[in-house]
């Protein structure tokens, strides 16, 4: 032992003194700083005072047993190597002793120079098991940190993602006054409308994103389409309803960082009646986030001046859309709708 380390610490139990003082005297001439325990419960009591690296018990004690004192021990320290000494050869009391956590069983009486050996050997055994442990544990830090670095960087490029998406977004809003602010609306909204209806944090935040995003393919609408202040011809709108394929061919690339918003982009011109577009999707065929981006976006575009009409209120806007349900409209989502709508008002007149 090097000099100024402490000595190793061995707890013997045996409750026959004899035996304890003699392999105790053995152990602290072999370098150890050997204690001796005469029961179960006084070895407790050792091990919760001061720490040991093994401890070598009987089996067969009054009171509490070796067997019994193994699994109690081993639970006040885990990294505790324990063997056992056993009068009786037997082979299911070894299977047992081993089966509660003893790294090792000799049988009485022992030759002092085996019990070194296997004294040895257990304490390398126990040092392996605390070195695995030890880098088992520095591994899982590892990778906790690696996770978090690449969550980090993964929300950096989603927010760069985001932002390139949503300047597109507010350059063919630019377009037009009237829509101006349309989609950050429909995306507060469409918030608001997935915690009324009890949805997940995700979720939520997943409907918001998409809500910002939804429009993006109109980039591609020609300008005196969009600012057409008459109805538009079967053409026209056959074109206009190309914005939702734009918007996803656009958006595909950034699948790995906008996966959960992307099916409510693709959805939000889906009606509960199937007579939306693009795919015809109907009831609950439809992503739920779309649905609520439908309700979202008719009652915006209503509320919002056109150049063909002047904004309907809020209260004409709800009472409009409530024709609406069953057929444009989700009945559970128009009904959060209206509450978010409703609650909103209030605050706005109580202040």
């Amino acid at each position: 032992m090097p000099p100024g380390r402490p000595l190793p610490r061995v707890l013997v139990v045996d409750d026959e003194a004899s035996i304890r003082m003699a392999l105790t005297k053995f152990l602290t001439g072999r370098g150890y700083e050997a204690r001796g325990a005469a029961s179960g419960g006084e070895a407790l009591e050792r091990l919760q005072e001061t720490r040991y690296v093994a401890m070598v018990c009987d089996v067969r004690m009054p009171g509490m047993t070796g067997l019994e004192l193994v699994p109690q021990a081993l639970a006040t320290d885990p990294e505790l190597a324990v063997m056992m000494l056993s009068a009786l050869n037997d082979a299911g009391t070894a299977t047992e002793a081993l089966s509660h956590g003893a790294m090792d069983y000799l049988m009485k009486p022992v030759e002092l120079a085996d019990l070194h050996d296997a004294l040895e050997r257990v304490l390398h055994r126990r040092q392996a098991l605390i070195d695995q442990r030890l880098v088992e544990r520095r591994v899982r830090e590892e990778v906790a940190a690696r996770t978090a670095e690449l969550e980090r960087e993964k929300a950096t490029l989603r927010a760069l993602a985001v932002s390139t998406v949503e300047a597109l977004v507010n350059a063919q809003e630019a377009k037009d006054i009237y829509l101006r602010g349309h989609s950050q609306r429909v995306a507060s909204l469409g918030a608001a409308v997935a915690h009324a209806l009890g949805l997940s944090d995700d979720t939520v935040e997943a409907v918001r994103l998409a809500g910002r995003l939804h429009d993006v393919g109109k980039i591609g609408i020609r300008e005196e389409v969009l600012n057409k202040p008459a109805r538009l011809t079967p053409e026209e709108f056959e074109h206009v309803k190309s914005h939702v394929r734009a918007g996803m061919e656009i958006l595909a690339p950034l699948t790995a960082i906008v996966d959960a918003a992307l099916p409510y982009v693709h959805d939000h011109h889906e009606h509960w009646d199937g007579s939306g577009y693009p795919r015809g999707r109907a009831g609950e065929d439809i992503t739920l986030g779309g649905r609520i981006l439908c309700a979202c976006d008719a009652y915006d575009a209503l509320t919002s001046r056109r150049p063909y009409r002047e904004p309907l209120s809020e209260r004409e806007t709800l009472d409009y859309l409530s024709t609406q349900v069953g057929r444009l409209l989700d009945p559970q989502v128009y009904a959060a709708l209206k509450q978010v709508v409703e609650e909103r008002r209030s605050l706005v007149f109580l202040e």
